[in-house]
């Protein structure tokens, strides 16, 4: 029996129920291929240092098909993203040492190891590395994408950021700075 037939026929069987009509519109072989597990160890992962932010891109989009990525984050004291909002993303900021003060909207909040925040898309955010040791954070980001900016600013050379040139990259990423 496979498994179309399958749904259709055992899931409520008990309760007497022969059929889903839901599950029986839909073709479960139609589904698109299914995404290559991936492991990443602790000290894996493309470095890059986008503008004094320390990254390490544990999952992108070519891992998830596009879905998320997963970058950690590891930063002393004093490093941070002014105010800013995306258009494309979603992310979350889930503190794992030290801490993190997050502004999203108009809350702001200071994260500890286990904390963490939700930054919609469309809403301004901020984050500050705050207290007197590095912060270890994990940033997920839904959908993917946002790893490509981040790659490419981390190609500026060294030095003080043309601020110019940052919001032009952002900008074709669909996040811009607030004043």
């Amino acid at each position: 029996m496979n498994r179309t037939d399958f749904l259709k026929t055992s899931i409520y069987a008990g309760a007497g129920i022969v059929s889903i009509p839901v599950l029986a519109s839909k073709n479960v072989t139609e589904t698109k291929e299914i995404q290559d597990p991936k492991i990443v160890r602790a000290d894996e992962g493309l470095r890059v240092n986008v503008l004094g932010d320390q990254q390490t891109f544990k999952l992108t989009g070519e891992d998830t098909d596009g879905r998320l990525t997963l970058i950690e984050e590891v930063n002393p004291p004093g490093t941070m993203i002014p105010p800013h909002v995306h258009t494309n993303e979603d992310e979350v900021f889930k503190v794992l040492e030290g801490e993190l003060e997050v502004t999203v909207g108009s809350k702001t909040v200071i994260l500890k190891a286990g904390d963490l925040a939700f930054a919609p898309k469309n809403i301004p955010h901020s984050w500050k590395v705050i207290g007197d040791k590095d912060c270890k954070t994990i940033l997920s980001a839904f959908p993917s994408g946002i790893e490509l900016m981040f790659q490419e600013l981390g190609e500026l050379p060294p030095g003080p950021p043309n601020f110019e040139k940052v919001t032009e990259i952002c900008g074709r990423f669909g996040i811009s700075f607030i004043q």
